[in-house]
């Protein structure tokens, strides 16, 4: 079963159905037999068509449906039942990882959240950082401030912001520092949040050394899926936390900078302060 034919792609789009069709997750075996092949074989085509395995996926879509459940119903036992847990263990077990918090916090909205931000002033523009009490959650670039606030309460609609907070000023003076001089890097605990195939992709661009760049294609390989650079592209977009994570060393494959989600004369100019580290 080539994974580069339109039969493959056949295929991997009827398991993909399947998954989204059934409340009670198929095994690889069942999936193997409605696609007609192994489930090794199987296993490999679908992850390189669609950056995950098939059990990636079909954990990602119970995300989706337990995280519609609980916007539509009032009752946690409701949501999670259509979402396909067999029982309230296996669901209270795998909520948290699921939604970055418990049930009844995601479905007030991530009220109760607590998250310190500041904003502050850099040679690329003013620079917003956010934290829980994991670790950075937003590092967001831009021309105004207001509009860097406006962006991180839309992102955590329901959460406590606490700004203006002293006792934050160092976490804020290291990203300052990360941005001024990015070939030095920083020792910054972050709190990366994003679905399985995006922290993928964001692992594999803090893999890119200094001074370097690497294609969206280099990193669609290096995660073990060589046909997703779109996906690839699209979760560097969604990255929130500039810098830390770089998405500003991903370039086209003919060396063309392409876009970036904090404007492409920052990322050139990052780039350019990182080019020593390369010497």
């Amino acid at each position: 079963m080539d994974s580069s034919t339109p039969h493959a792609d056949a295929r991997v789009e009827r398991v993909c159905r399947r998954l989204q069709d059934s409340a009670e997750e198929p095994t690889l075996q069942q999936l193997a037999d409605l696609a007609g092949c192994s489930p090794t074989q199987l296993h490999r085509v679908f992850k390189d068509a669609t950056g995950v395995t098939p059990k990636q996926y079909a954990a990602a879509l119970r995300a989706d449906r337990l995280r519609a459940g609980l916007q539509q119903h009032g009752r946690i036992t409701h949501a999670f039942y259509q979402a396909g847990f067999g029982s309230s263990g296996r669901f209270y077990e795998n909520a948290p990882r699921l939604l970055g918090m418990t049930p009844r916090r995601w479905q007030a909205g991530g009220q109760g959240e607590t998250l310190h931000f500041a904003i502050a002033e850099t040679t690329l523009g003013s620079v917003l950082v956010a934290s829980s009490g994991i670790g950075v959650v937003a590092i967001l670039l831009g021309d105004d401030p207001d509009a860097l606030l406006q962006s991180l309460q839309q992102r955590f609609s329901r959460a406590e912001l606490v700004g203006a907070d002293a006792g934050y000023e160092q976490r804020v003076a290291q990203v300052v520092g990360l941005v001024e001089d990015p070939a030095r890097g920083a020792n910054l605990p972050l709190d990366i949040r994003g679905t399985a195939f995006q922290q993928r992709v964001w692992q594999a661009l803090q893999q890119i050394p200094q001074g370097q760049t690497a294609s969206y294609a280099d990193i669609a390989a290096r995660i073990g899926a060589p046909r997703a650079s779109r996906a690839v592209a699209r979760a560097c977009a969604s990255n929130p936390l500039a810098v830390a994570v770089p998405c500003h060393r991903v370039v086209r494959r003919n060396g063309d900078l392409s876009g970036y989600a904090w404007g492409v004369e920052r990322k050139r100019e990052l780039l350019r302060r990182e080019a020593p580290a390369s010497a």
